[in-house]
């Protein structure tokens, strides 16, 4: 089937590639039982490799400028520098002993039972006040790591935590920019909207800081912290990063602040010399973002194939044959959503996308605008929370040097947003608002 001739049914073998990704991890699961085999790069490879031999009757110089376009795209090449600097902040404030001081003051004044609550709702604070996910996850996960390793909780299991927290606050915040596009494609105020994903969410972060304190009585503490044993004066870098970060200063901002802050920090110490600011810096940006820096520039190159073959047409015509009720438009909307983000690993280009399309159905089957919004933002958030490609999950996956996937388990909050949706349309609530 030729992309540029099949209208606007689109075509649906234009997924291909994210499905030979997913099939890549099912068969390494099926054989060996660990999906740490398949390294996240190497699926995205061969992914990318489909993508590209899937552009039909056009020359290969034209199939990879079509790649290259997606690949380099303005929002590609922000996540990139993002990761850059989480990469360096992190390295650089692990190196100088940031990260090690400020763990030990949250393990010194916080009671075990209550450190996985107390970082989920941190993430969610901190979340709401930037508007971003991943630069929540980029400011926290370094601390995160650090208490794994002095706890018996696993990276896997307090990353999940961070990234949990990180979409509450994308999801509910006045200044993310999902929130922003939603509202303006829906054509409805921010605050109608917040009330209404509120009903959706709130409920369920609650629920989650009576899971996480549930499951914390049992964590202990493998190193005890004495006071006097602590260098106080290095959590400092930290303590100013969380603190521009609840100020909603932008990402890139708050982590060339912590770089700065702990180089500074570090070379007036005896044992931090300019050699080890260089080989930190490059040791987070190379090592530890390497391969994520790759696996997001390919995955935009593959979105942008998928565009170009018509994906997000057959995606679109599939999900709106055969709507016939409120909650049938509702689905839709959502399963639209939802495969978008699936396709673009960017839940703001998701919405961009399909806003125009949502209010269309929404007009047509007389839906709320605040609750199409709403439904908008948090499937996309959920989906956004979930995908081992994702800009969060690779953040604190680089940082913990882990693969993304070992993450996706531990997950339960972005999950229970999905569940929560989902009820919210199948029950039409809330009433008011369906």
């Amino acid at each position: 089937m030729d992309p540029q001739t099949t209208g606007n049914k689109g075509n649906g073998w234009a997924l291909l590639p994210f499905a030979i990704f997913f099939i890549l991890y099912a068969i390494t699961f099926a054989t060996t039982r660990d999906l740490r085999n398949m390294p996240v790069s190497v699926a995205f490879t061969i992914a990318t490799a489909v993508a590209i031999l899937s552009v039909r009757r056009t020359p290969f110089p034209e199939r990879l400028r079509i790649f290259s376009k997606g690949a380099g795209n303005e929002t590609i090449m922000l996540m990139v520098v993002i990761f850059i600097l989480a990469g360096a902040f992190s390295a650089i404030a692990g190196s100088m002993g940031a990260v090690d001081a400020t763990v030990n003051l949250i393990l010194y004044t916080m009671p075990p039972q209550a450190i996985m609550a107390g970082l989920f709702a941190a993430a969610c604070v901190i979340s709401m006040s930037m508007g971003t996910s991943s630069g929540t996850v980029a400011a926290l996960a370094p601390i995160a790591v650090g208490i794994s390793g002095q706890t018996d909780i696993g990276p896997a299991m307090i990353l999940g935590v961070v990234i949990g927290g990180a979409m509450f606050g994308d999801n509910l915040s006045f200044i993310s920019d999902t929130t922003i596009v939603v509202t303006k494609t829906q054509g409805c105020k921010m605050t109608d909207k917040f009330r209404v994903n509120s009903m959706i969410v709130i409920p369920m972060a609650i629920i989650m800081v009576m899971i996480y304190i549930f499951m914390g009585r049992d964590i202990t503490v493998t190193n005890e912290v004495a006071f006097d044993s602590a260098d106080w004066i290095k959590v400092i870098p930290y303590l100013v990063v969380l603190i521009t970060a609840l100020a909603g200063v932008d990402v890139i901002i708050v982590l060339l602040t912590g770089i700065i802050l702990s180089s500074f920090f570090g070379l007036v110490s005896p044992d931090f010399s300019v050699w080890d600011l260089t080989l930190s810096a490059k040791t987070g940006i190379v090592s530890d973002m390497g391969e994520l820096i790759i696996v997001t520039i390919m995955a935009g190159g593959v979105f942008e194939v998928i565009k170009y073959n018509k994906g997000i047409d057959w995606l679109i015509h599939i999900l709106t044959r055969k709507i016939s009720s409120k909650r049938g438009a509702e689905f839709s909307i959502a399963g639209l959503v939802m495969f978008t983000n699936f396709c673009t690993a960017n839940n703001t280009i998701a919405c961009i996308i399909t806003g125009p399309i949502a209010k269309d159905i929404s007009t047509r089957f007389e839906l709320d605008n605040r609750k199409t919004a709403s439904l908008m933002d948090t499937f996309s958030c959920f989906v956004q929370g979930m995908i081992p490609y994702g800009a969060q999950l690779l953040i604190a996956a680089g940082i913990a040097n882990i693969n993304p996937v070992e993450i996706v388990p531990k997950l339960y909050y972005p999950f229970l947003t999905g569940i929560a949706a989902t009820i919210a349309i199948t029950l039409r609530y809330p009433k008011r608002y369906s």
